[in-house]
């Protein structure tokens, strides 16, 4: 999973988390607090940014946003589907 939004995605994370080594697909972001409330706003923004579409805070799933896995498969594979 390296296409150029999703190292966008990664990058935006890793410079708000410089304790962070690496960044598994499959770490739950929001238990380990790599995205806090705080950037929560702001990684919506950046999604938007990247997809080119509005994010509907009504639409909101938090399982969309617990991994880079399912990052990608919401925001960027459903292309793909």
């Amino acid at each position: 999973m390296t296409t150029e939004p999703m190292q966008a995605v990664r990058d935006f994370i890793l410079a708000r988390n410089p304790k962070l080594d690496q960044l598994p697909d499959d770490l739950d972001l929001i238990d380990s607090r790599a995205i806090n409330s705080l950037a929560f706003v702001e990684f919506i923004f950046l999604l938007e940014e990247l997809t080119g579409e509005s994010i509907d805070p009504e639409d909101l799933d938090l399982d969309d946003f617990r991994t880079l896995s399912a990052v990608n498969a919401r925001f960027f594979m459903k292309e793909a589907a």
